[in-house]
C-alpha cells in the first residue's frame, strides 16, 4: 500500500519527474521534496551510492541502497534504525531505540532490552517489543541473509511486555551462550520495522519468501530521522527529513539538513570534481593527496584530522591467497616469501599517500591499529614473525631453503617443471586497490615469481571471489571487516574460520579457503572468554598462526569509511579533539549520525 500524500505533494513529485525522468519515490504527506532542492537545507554526500537504488526493504538480500540501508559494523540508520549505535572511537554501544543499556542475565544466557517510550515509527505508531520479535522472526522465517545466522547465536526473541524484549541465546551442549558476543552484535546489527507493516508486505506477497525478499517495499514504515519521504532513479537519491521525528527525545533536537542528497557520479575523480566544486559537502571516497585540496588550493575541505592518516583506520584490506590452488596451499614458503617481498612503504606513499600507519608505526597482526585493539595481544610474543616488507634477500633465501628454484633458467621459479605463475586481482575503477596490487605483482620480480595483474569490473569479482569454490583467483584483494562489538574476534574469523570453506554467495569471511583446527578452536573458544588475560592469549595465538602460515596479509591500514568535507555551505563536521566524540563516519553511521545536529550552515 502506497502512503497517502496531498495534490500539493504530487504536484511537486511531478515536477520533479519531469526535471529527472522516470523514479521511483514515495514521500511522506508532510515531506514534499521540491523539485529543486534549495542548497542551504540540503547536505550533499558522494561515495556511498553507486548505481540505481534496488529496493527499500530491510529483508532483500541486495538492496543497493547505500543511503538507507547498510551491512557495516556501524549500520547506517538514517532512514532505519536500530536498538543501538556503536561509536568505533571509543567501542561504546549507545542506546537508539532501546531505553538505557542492555543487560544480560546472570548466566550469560538472556539479554533483556528496554524500548524508549518515545521511539514511534514515520507513521506515528509506538516501536513496540513486539515490533522487535516480529522483524528478527520475520528474518528467520524468510531465510534472509541476515536470518539464515540468528538460529546460531540466538534462540528466541520475545516481547516480556509493551517495551521489553528478552534475547534468549542459542545454548551450547553445557548450557553456556554459543556466541555472547554475537548476541550482543545483533542489537546493533537488525534494523526494526512495526509488525503491522511486515504483516502487509506478507500478505501482497502471499507469504511467498522469493518474492517478499523481492519486494522493493516502497511504502516502508521506519523510525529514522530521514524516514519523511525519499526519492531515487539512477542519477541521484534524495532523504526528506521527518520533521515529526521521536529522536528530537535524545538528541535536543531534529537533525540540520532538511534533506540528504547522493548523486550517483561514475568514479572517484567525478565525485572528487565535485567536492571541490561545493556540490558535495561529505565524501566517501578515497582521494590520492588529499591534503593538496587545502595546502595547494586553498579550498574549504577538511578531513577528520588535519595532518597522517588523516582518518581514523579500523580496516587492512588484505590480498587473499586462493587455497583450491595447490600450489599456494600447499607450500607456505611462497605465500610468506610473496609477503615478505611486497615494499608497503611504497604502497602507503603510492596507493595510499600516506592516509595509513606504517606497519613499522603498527606491526602487522590480526588488530588495528588502535590503543584498545593493539593492547590485546603479546607484541613481543610475535615480533619474530613480523614483517616490515620490501624484503627480496629475506623472500629468496626463503624460497632457495624450500628448494624452490628456477630449474630451467628461464628467470621464473618452478616446482614439478611448472613455473610459479599467478594472477593478482581487484576491481577495475578502485585505483588505490590497483595500485596495490601492482606493487604485489612487481614484488614477484624481485623473486622470480610471475605475478600478473588482472581488474575485472565488480559485478564480475563479487560473484567469484564469494564463491568457495573458484579456480580463477590466485591471489585477490578485499579488505570486509572494521570495527564493532565482536571486533578483533571477528577479524580473525574473517581472516581463519573454516566455517566458510566451500561456501557460495561467502560474504562473510575466510574467501581463500584456509583451514587450521587450532585456529578453528581459538575462534571458538574467544567469545565466552571473559578473563582479560586468558583472552590476551588467545589472541596472541591467533596472530602467531596467521603470520606463520600466512593465509593472506593485510597491504595497508584504510578507514572502514573515507570521510572529506567541504564546509563551503555547511560547518561543524566531527573533527579529532572537538570534544564531542563523534565518530567520522559521514555522519550516517552508528553513533557518526550525532555530527547531523552539530552542523551549522556557514552563510545562514
Amino acid at each position: 500500500m502506497k502512503r497517502k500524500f496531498s495534490s500539493a505533494v504530487l504536484a511537486a513529485l511531478m515536477a520533479l519527474c519531469l526535471v529527472l525522468g522516470t523514479a521511483s519515490f514515495a514521500v511522506a504527506e508532510s515531506a514534499a521534496i521540491p523539485s529543486e532542492l534549495p542548497r542551504n537545507e540540503t547536505l550533499y554526500f558522494a561515495g556511498q551510492q553507486w548505481g540505481s537504488v534496488v529496493g527499500w526493504s530491510i529483508f532483500m538480500d541486495s538492496a543497493n541502497n547505500a543511503m538507507a540501508i547498510a551491512e557495516a559494523a556501524s549500520r547506517r540508520i538514517p532512514v532505519n534504525e536500530t536498538l543501538y549505535m556503536y561509536n568505533l572511537l571509543d567501542g561504546k554501544v549507545i542506546p537508539l531505540l532501546a531505553d538505557g543499556d542492555y543487560q544480560w542475565n546472570d548466566d550469560q544466557t538472556e539479554i533483556t532490552v528496554k524500548i524508549n517510550p518515545a521511539a514511534h515509527f514515520s507513521d506515528g505508531t509506538p516501536v513496540k517489543a513486539t515490533d522487535v520479535a516480529y522483524t528478527y522472526d520475520t528474518h528467520i522465517k524468510y531465510q534472509t541473509a541476515n536470518g539464515v545466522n540468528f538460529p546460531e547465536y540466538i534462540a528466541e526473541v520475545s516481547a516480556l511486555d509493551e517495551y521489553t524484549v528478552v534475547f534468549k541465546a542459542a545454548l551450547n551442549d553445557s548450557g553456556a551462550a554459543k556466541n555472547p558476543l554475537e548476541v550482543v552484535n545483533q542489537l546493533l546489527q537488525i534494523y526494526i520495522w512495526p509488525q503491522s507493516y511486515i504483516e502487509k508486505l506478507e500478505e501482497r506477497n502471499n507469504y511467498d519468501a522469493a518474492a517478499f525478499k523481492l519486494d522493493t517495499a516502497e511504502d516502508f514504515i521506519a523510525s529514522g530521522p530521514y524516514a519523511g519521504g525519499f526519492y531515487a532513479d539512477d542519477q541521484k537519491v534524495i532523504l526528506a527529513r521527518d520533521d515529526n521525528y521521536w529522536g528530537v527525545a535524545i538528541f535536543g533536537s531534529l537533525p540540520a539538513p532538511k534533506y540528504l542528497a547522493h548523486n550517483i557520479y561514475p568514479d572517484n575523480p567525478a565525485g572528487q570534481v565535485a567536492l571541490a566544486a561545493g556540490e558535495v559537502d561529505v565524501c566517501q571516497q578515497f582521494i590520492a593527496d588529499v591534503q593538496l585540496l587545502w595546502e595547494e588550493q586553498d579550498l574549504p575541505i577538511s578531513t577528520y584530522i588535519d595532518e597522517p592518516p588523516y582518518g581514523i583506520c579500523v580496516s587492512t584490506p588484505s590480498a587473499f591467497y586462493n587455497f583450491n590452488n595447490p600450489i599456494l596451499a600447499n607450500n607456505v614458503a611462497i605465500r610468506k616469501a610473496i609477503a615478505l617481498a611486497v615494499d608497503y612503504d611504497q604502497i602507503n606513499a603510492n596507493a595510499m599517500t600516506y592516509q595509513s600507519p606504517t606497519f613499522v608505526q603498527s606491526p602487522r597482526s590480526l588488530m588495528i591499529p588502535t590503543d584498545g585493539e593493539q593492547a590485546m595481544y603479546d607484541h613481543e610474543a610475535v615480533k619474530d614473525l613480523q614483517w616490515i616488507g620490501n624484503d627480496i634477500e629475506g623472500a629468496n633465501k626463503l624460497l632457495d631453503e624450500a628448494g624452490i628454484v628456477d630449474t630451467n633458467g628461464d628467470g621464473i621459479r618452478d616446482i614439478d617443471g611448472k613455473n610459479l605463475s599467478f594472477n593478482a586481482v581487484c576491481p577495475n575503477g578502485w585505483t588505490d586497490w590497483m595500485a596495490s596490487m601492482e606493487i604485489v605483482a612487481a614484488a614477484g620480480k624481485g623473486i622470480g615469481i610471475e605475478i600478473t595483474t588482472l581488474f575485472p569490473e565488480w559485478s564480475e569479482v563479487q560473484n567469484v571471489f564469494t564463491d568457495g569454490t573458484q579456480t580463477s583467483y590466485d591471489i585477490f584483494m578485499y579488505a570486509g571487516d572494521g570495527a564493532g562489538p565482536t571486533y578483533p574476534w571477528q577479524r580473525v574469523r574473517q581472516r581463519m574460520s573454516s566455517e566458510f570453506i566451500g561456501r557460495t554467495g561467502n560474504w562473510s569471511g575466510n574467501w581463500g579457503q584456509y583451514s587450521n583446527p587450532r585456529a578453528d578452536e581459538i575462534i571458538q573458544l574467544i567469545p565466552s572468554v571473559t578473563d582479560p588475560d586468558e583472552l590476551k592469549a588467545l589472541y596472541t595465538e591467533a596472530v602467531e598462526i596467521y603470520l606463520t602460515d600466512v593465509p593472506s596479509f593485510a597491504l595497508m591500514y584504510r578507514p572502514q569509511l573515507f570521510y572529506t568535507v567541504n564546509e563551503s555551505v555547511w560547518t561543524g563536521y566531527p573533527e579529532q579533539g572537538d570534544g564531542y566524540n563523534i565518530p567520522p563516519t559521514d555522519l550516517t553511521d552508528g553513533y557518526g549520525i550525532a555530527g547531523l545536529y552539530h552542523l551549522e550552515l556557514v552563510n545562514p
